[in-house]
């Protein structure tokens, strides 16, 4: 029995997709996410960029006394993970590996569609991971930086949105994919409009299902579940972000349909952040 929270962190909001499947789970687990909304995207960024960051990330969480931490997005996972497997004491998950598992599964033509950061298509992580598995897989990748921007607006048009991802996607929907990986954490919150662009007959996969599965299977072989005693709740879930409170606030509420979250902003000083109560 381990009752310490687990970490998540992402660029800014897209790994409160992972989040929402942890919760529907793991309830019992207690969460602690980090989205650095100040310095996102990580996309365009370079990896060396990327890796400081993940890192300055990965630390705050770990000073937070964490016993799993789970890397919820792409661009960090296919810079990063490595490293923070080797270098830290506890289990550490990505999502790169668990999508590629699930697309592999449920692709019947092997034919399958990536779209993802600008970052996570130039590692070639999803390409080479599916490759891989079965080298007769047809493996399209798409960079669609334009779909992070729109899933962290707090305002959104729906007509407008469709529009813009229906233009993006016109080559995902053309080329003939049976599959198409949600290559982002930000992407199933545009789950809809992106299953409307590409027709019904494409599956879409989101990583973040699979991930939690894994952490999942981690916590049994680690024997660190939080267990429940005498009808005992679990911690309160913190949220941390390096931009704006108010927005983060929003944007979490409506994705994961829970009020009252407890948001704390953090501030970037030098290479550490620091909670500001």
């Amino acid at each position: 029995m381990d009752n310490r929270a687990i970490g998540y962190l992402d660029s800014g909001i897209g790994g409160l997709s992972v989040v929402k499947q942890a919760l529907k789970q793991l309830p019992d687990e207690q969460v602690y996410y980090i989205g650095d909304t100040a310095r996102m995207p990580y996309g365009p960024r370079t990896s060396d960029e990327v890796k400081k960051f993940t890192w300055q990330l990965a630390d705050f969480l770990m000073e937070k006394d964490i016993k799993l931490l789970v890397v919820a997005c792409n661009t960090a996972t296919a810079a990063t993970l490595d490293d923070l497997i080797k270098y830290l004491p506890i289990p550490v998950v990505g999502v790169i590996q668990p999508g590629v598992d699930a697309a592999s599964q449920v692709t019947e033509s092997n034919n399958i569609g990536i779209i993802a950061t600008q970052g996570t298509v130039n590692s070639m992580a999803y390409y080479d991971g599916l490759k891989k598995i079965n080298s007769d897989f047809h493996v399209l990748q798409l960079a669609t930086p334009t779909l992070v921007k729109i899933a962290e607006q707090p305002e959104k048009n729906e007509l407008t949105v469709n529009q813009v991802v229906t233009k993006v996607l016109l080559p995902i929907k053309a080329s003939g994919i049976d599959t198409l990986v949600l290559g982002c954490t930000h992407f199933p919150l545009l789950a809809k409009f992106i299953q409307e662009a590409v027709g019904e007959q494409v599956k879409l996969v989101d990583p973040g299902t699979s991930t939690i599965t894994a952490v999942a299977q981690i916590l049994d072989d680690f024997k660190i579940r939080h267990e429940s005693t005498n009808g005992q709740k679990r911690n309160l879930d913190k949220y941390f972000t390096t931009g704006d409170q108010k927005t983060f606030d929003l944007l979490a509420e409506n994705w994961l349909q829970i009020s009252n979250l407890n948001v704390q902003h953090v501030s970037i000083v030098g290479e550490r952040l620091i909670s500001v109560k």
